[in-house]
């Protein structure tokens, strides 16, 4: 265990050099995933690598935020000025730069747990170091792959009591690492940067000054944070959120993830709560009550919500911040047990303690007060402040020593008439493990009054992404948890692949999949949510679309034992108990139609459906054009924008994106022969002046090649048809 005092340093220099000095030139540093990376001082530790081959460097993390870039000059000259904007002054990680172009040296290795989707696929030192890990099992296997150096960017603010730390976007894994560190009797050195752009988060987040060995800090570190922008949301994403936000249970808990799907899931929940009547008439139009009505009755519900929702997710989204602020996020845990599950059953009432809560919990069982149940008790108001606690003994505010024991009448009647508090407090409505976001979702974050803040709980993915911590404690508060989850294909089987293709080569990685997914199985009134779209289509034409349901695949994030509820744009099948032909069939339902013969064939060989079978005829019309029909009365009505909240993206870069989406997809299809005749045929005077703006962002206004007059030309043609020019 380590002893020495911690050491506050102005420089990542010299914390290099005292990590050299206490650990050798053998390290292998973890950091946490994501925003909550030390950049500056990984990229020290980077180059004195780089410059001294003696020095063996492993880097273990997972998602190593990077700057968006294109594929193409041409896309890289459409997002300068974007990235220019929104990224300025986020400082980049060396190592990720040197992994992209290859050159890596023999003493520098980069393994990680998850990638940023699709982005390491084709990388093959990123391949080879991947560790398969789920998210529980992170601290774990960092620490077992030999960390020695546990590093992360944290916040500070001044208090009474002397200088607190926060952990802030990361809690999730280092206290269980800095746990297994010290137990270890290993030789390790565990550092904080200081970035005061960080939220301060407080609860299990805030942490003091003798959790790190070193703190560096210096204002230069205070950089801006990396923040993500926000993508479109299509139809098919739509249409999944709305399915979705119907298997919400009013009073229930969320879990949801970032992006496009998320904000459908988001934006679908809010406007169930503050648009009810347009909710609804969706539901019955896209004829999600005609095919599911019987589970959303079940298990969710097409009502605002009056009791509110309590999220407890791994990411902290910054969907989280529409439902907060919509009031749907409102819905406090407790943390314990039998005082949750009184609130859960109506049988005490958080704004108005009474008596009879004593009573109540006698009848639970709760008999014995012992120490850590009373400081629990008290932090949440059902024991007053002017009560003490004392060997087993409580002391009363006129001075009376009782026994701590509910079930004593002499002790019950003491601390009804003096013990007991008005109501309940400190409840918390967010259990989250990390957070990243755009830059609107920090600036909510850090502008949130004290009282808001002790409502979010950053804390331990050990201690939200399963139950065996406190499975009592966790099962109540987590009553009716709908954890929502994206893959990328289903089989007919119910399995589903999530992070990696069948050739072995990752996509990103399991993450917190597998945990949430088993952890519904294990709540009594808690489902499991996968959803994907239908269809991959790459170039967006629809000639080469390929269906993302599947008869199998070889590679499986979620076995078929898990199966439970899957969500496509076409409809929700419920597969939770269900054999073999039901689950094949109900996946059949919500296929594109264009594949479902095709798949119900091959079930019929393989036995797994009767001959005889055929596809309802309500479903035989799935079909991207008639989702776009159904949504096109509400679309009008300003219902579904492509960016429902917000976007980084200004009116001319989302114009210009979308007229570049058309002339990839256009290309796509179209002869090249044609397209250089075309291009050749189009001369200086049909270029119009209106247009001009826009070719020479993109450094089109002068071409230099064959290629840039045909994207010249197809620009032109796609922003005279948008009616741009």
């Amino acid at each position: 265990m380590n002893t020495q005092k911690t050491q506050v340093l102005e420089d990542v220099e010299q914390a290099v050099d005292a990590i050299i000095e206490r650990v050798g030139k053998t390290i292998a540093i973890g950091m946490p995933l994501g925003l909550g990376k030390p950049v500056e001082l990984i990229n020290a530790l980077f180059q004195r690598a780089l410059r001294d081959p003696t020095i063996q460097l492993k880097i273990l993390t997972a998602l190593s935020l990077e700057k968006p870039g294109g594929s193409s000059v041409l896309e890289n000259n459409f997002l300068a000025p974007f990235v220019e904007r929104v990224f300025g002054g986020v400082p980049e990680l060396d190592y990720m730069k040197a992994l992209r172009q290859n050159r890596l040296p023999p003493n520098i290795v980069v393994s990680e747990f998850f990638f940023k989707p699709g982005s390491l696929l084709n990388n093959a030192h990123a391949q080879q170091h991947y560790t398969s890990s789920n998210y529980t099992h992170a601290a774990r296997d960092v620490f077992n792959q030999g960390c020695n150096v546990a590093a992360q960017a944290i916040c500070k603010r001044e208090t009474p009591e002397g200088t607190r730390y926060s952990l802030s976007c990361n809690p999730d894994t280092s206290p269980e690492l800095l746990s297994r560190l010290k137990a270890s009797g290993r030789p390790y050195v565990a550092i904080g940067v200081v970035n005061q752009n960080l939220p301060y988060m407080v609860n299990d987040a805030e942490v003091e000054a003798e959790n790190f060995d070193l703190i560096v800090d210096h204002a230069r570190y205070s950089t801006r944070l990396f923040s993500t922008p926000k993508l479109p949301v299509a139809t098919p994403d739509y249409m999944i959120g709305l399915n979705a936000s119907a298997l919400i249970k009013d009073g229930g808990t969320l879990q949801v993830g970032i992006g496009a799907l998320g904000d459908a899931i988001v934006h679908a929940t809010v406007l169930r709560h503050q648009q009810n009547a347009s909710y609804r008439s969706l539901l019955k139009d896209c004829g999600i009550m005609e095919n599911s009505s019987t589970l959303i009755h079940d298990i969710g519900g097409d009502t605002p919500f009056e009791k509110g929702l309590y999220g407890a997710s791994e990411m902290f989204v910054d969907g989280f911040m529409p439902l907060y602020q919509a009031g749907i996020l409102k819905r406090e845990v407790y943390d314990f047990w039998a005082l949750q599950q009184l609130v859960n059953e109506g049988r005490c009432n958080p704004d108005h303690l009474t008596t009879d809560v004593l009573d109540e919990l006698q009848h639970l069982g709760v008999r014995v007060i012992r120490t850590q149940d009373f400081r629990i008790l008290q932090h949440h108001g059902f024991f007053n402040d002017a009560t003490r606690y004392d060997l087993g003994y409580l002391v009363a505010p006129d001075g009376q020593r009782f026994i701590a024991n509910v079930a004593d009448p002499i002790s019950r009647k003491i601390m009804a008439e003096q013990c007991l508090g008005q109501k309940l407090r400190n409840g918390i409505i967010m259990h989250g493990g990390f957070f990243r976001g755009p830059g609107n979702f920090y600036d909510w974050l850090r502008g949130m009054s004290e009282d808001e803040r002790r409502r979010l709980c950053m804390t331990g993915v050990d201690k939200i992404n399963q139950l065996d911590l406190n499975p009592r404690l966790y099962k109540e508060q987590r009553i009716h948890a709908r954890f929502m989850n994206t893959g990328i294909m289903v089989s007919l089987s119910g399995a589903v692949c999530s992070d990696g293709l069948e050739d072995g080569r990752v996509i990103s990685g399991v993450g917190g999949q597998y945990n949430f997914v088993a952890m519904a199985h294990q709540l009594p009134t808690g489902r499991s949510v996968l959803m994907m779209r239908a269809v991959r289509d790459k170039d967006g034409t629809g000639d080469n679309a390929s269906s993302n349901v599947v008869f199998n695949y070889g590679n499986c994030t979620i076995p078929r034992h898990l199966r439970d509820i899957v969500i496509t744009e076409y409809g929700i099948a419920n597969l939770l108990s269900r054999n073999d032909n039901e689950v094949a069939k109900a996946l059949l339902n919500i296929t594109d139609s264009r594949f479902q013969q095709d798949l119900l064939d091959q079930a019929k060989k393989s036995g797994k459906i009767e001959a005889g079978y055929q596809i309802p005829e309500q479903h035989r019309q799935n079909f991207p054009e008639r989702l776009e029909s159904l949504l096109q009365p509400y679309r009008s009505q300003g219902i579904f924008p492509a960016f429902p909240f917000g976007t980084d993206l200004t009116p001319q870069e989302q114009l210009l994106g979308k007229a570049l989406k058309g002339v990839k997809a256009r290309a796509a299809k179209t002869a090249k022969w044609k397209l250089a005749l075309a291009a050749w045929r189009q001369g200086e005077t049909d270029v119009p002046d209106t247009a001009r703006p826009y070719l020479q962002w993109l450094k089109l206004d002068t071409p230099h090649c064959l290629q840039d007059k045909v994207v010249r030309m197809l620009l032109v043609e796609e922003l005279r048809s948008a009616g741009v020019i």
